[in-house]
Parts: C-alpha cells; structure tokens; sequence
C-alpha cells in the first residue's frame, strides 16, 4: 500500500502499476495547481496596481467595456486551448468581481494619502486572500460590473 498522501482512497484496492501512473498524474496536477495559485498572486498585484491608480485618479472600479473584450478574447483563447470557453467565462468572472471588489475597497480608502494608497498595493490582503475568496453573494457586484479587468 502507498504512503504517498496523493494516492488517496486508491491505493486500498488499485494494482501498484496503476496506483504509480495515478500518483504521477497527481503530482503533474499538484504542480499546476500551484502555478495557478502563484499566477492568480501575480494577476492580484497587478490588478492591485491599476485599482491604486484608479482611485488616484478618481476612475470607476469597473470597466465594463474593457471587460467585455477580455471576456471575449479569453473565450477565444481558451477555445484554442481546448478548454470549454463558458467554464473560462465563469473563471473570470469570479476573478473580475474579486478585482472590482478590491478596487472598490482602495476607492473608498481614497480620503487617504497618495502615499497610503501605494501602500495599500504592497498590502497581502489586497491580492485576493482566503477570506476574500469566501465572501458572499452580499459582497459581490452587479452583473454590469463582472465583464473583467
């Protein structure tokens, strides 16, 4: 029987060939899984950059024109990727309303200095958190503010 935690519930009842491809698999996933979440930091700052600006400059959080366009080029791309361009289109959208959240936030921190506000994109709470991503259906914007950043 594996010890190897990605082995899972298999590794009681699958031929040790087949348990060792699984585990193979698994690990290729494991290390996606972590580019993914190191890539979703870099968008996070990024996008925490343009909310600063933004609120430097008195610009609305959302932009629904440009994040119609990203929409549709994502769907584009992630056709070309074989990847099912409506669950690419619901990714993003949870992406974008965690954007539009966070420039909200900086926006209504605007009364502070400019100063503050490049602070404030330096901030780990600013790039999408744990307790970000938990947020409820309260907290999200309308559906004319989800199209993207």
């Amino acid at each position: 029987m594996s010890t190897d935690p990605r082995a899972g519930e298999a590794a009681a009842y699958v031929e040790p060939e087949i348990l060792d491809e699984l585990v193979s698999m698994r690990a290729s996933i494991d290390n996606i899984d972590a580019t993914l979440v190191y890539l979703l930091a870099e968008r996070f700052k990024a996008t925490q950059r343009v909310g600063v600006l933004k609120a430097k400059h008195r610009l609305p959080a959302a932009d629904p024109a440009r994040e119609k366009k990203q929409i549709e080029r994502l769907k584009r791309l992630s056709d070309d990727a074989q990847l099912d361009p409506e669950f690419a289109e619901k990714f993003l959208n949870f992406i974008i309303e965690e954007v539009i959240r966070h420039h909200q936030a900086i926006s209504a921190s605007a009364g502070a200095t400019t100063g503050d506000l490049d602070a404030a994109a330096d901030t780990p709470t600013a790039h999408g958190t744990a307790a970000a991503a938990q947020s409820g259906p309260d907290s999200a914007p309308d559906a004319a503010e989800t199209e993207n950043r």
